[in-house]
């Protein structure tokens, strides 16, 4: 099922959906503007009643979960801050990341300047991120990142704290996009042609999720292929770093 190619369910029955995610579109609605786009609104028109288990910001790809009904939501929202379910996320970072495993335990709070922003504070909330490199460039890494607490930006958040941010991020990093001009000295474009990004977005992609079935009990584990972007990111990453 898809609607303009911004979702693809990979996984239903009669309590859960698993969708994959574009980078791209809103999990919920936008509070200042009602006229965007948001998944759970597409869902709503679809199914009625839906419940969103968790989110992902606009611009990261990925797998994400919603329920059904209330109850089914209920055990899933307690499943998730019993830490019962596993989350993996694929990042490509700024800078080469020098240790293979990492646990970046530095509790977080929302930024009373900037509502939006999470910072690192003694004051903040227990947060965990366990992260493993998964390959080394020349200037960034591709990593693997398990979520075991769930804070509000947290895996960005950390990424900023530890010194090598999303290789693309705005709001923690330097950059909206990568070019390839940034790796290579001699990137010569025809004249009056404009260089494009190879990714504009987020450089991290919800890569899988794992929980058992609140109704079922059977244990559940989807991934996510990498989409063309991010893909492509890596592939010129490979090339010239």
């Amino acid at each position: 099922m898809k609607s303009k190619q911004q979702f693809r369910i990979i996984f239903e029955d009669d309590f859960i959906i698993v969708l994959e995610k574009d980078a791209g579109i809103l999990t919920i609605p936008d509070r200042y503007n009602h006229q965007l786009s948001s998944l759970s609104q597409i869902l709503q028109e679809i199914y009625g009643e839906i419940f969103i288990v968790h989110r992902l910001d606009k611009d990261t790809s990925g797998i994400m979960l919603f329920a059904k009904d209330a109850d089914t939501h209920r055990d899933l929202n307690i499943a998730f801050e019993n830490d019962d379910v596993k989350r993996i996320y694929h990042v490509v970072t700024q800078g080469v990341i020098p240790q293979d495993y990492l646990e970046i335990d530095i509790p977080l709070i929302q930024s009373h300047q900037k509502s939006h922003l999470t910072i690192p504070s003694a004051n903040g909330k227990s947060s965990l991120t366990r992260l493993k490199v998964l390959k080394r460039y020349r200037n960034a890494t591709l990593a693997e990142c398990e979520l075991v607490t769930g804070r509000h930006h947290q895996i960005r958040a950390h990424l900023q704290a530890i010194g090598y941010p999303l290789l693309v991020d705005e709001l923690y990093g330097n950059n909206s996009s990568f070019l390839v001009s940034s790796l290579k000295r001699k990137y010569n474009l025809k004249k009056y042609t404009e260089e494009l990004p190879i990714i504009s977005r987020l450089t991290m992609h919800s890569y899988s999720l794992g929980f058992i079935h609140p109704k079922t009990n059977e244990q559940l584990y989807f991934t996510s292929e990498y989409p063309k972007d991010f893909s492509a990111l890596l592939q010129i990453l490979e090339k010239y770093a």
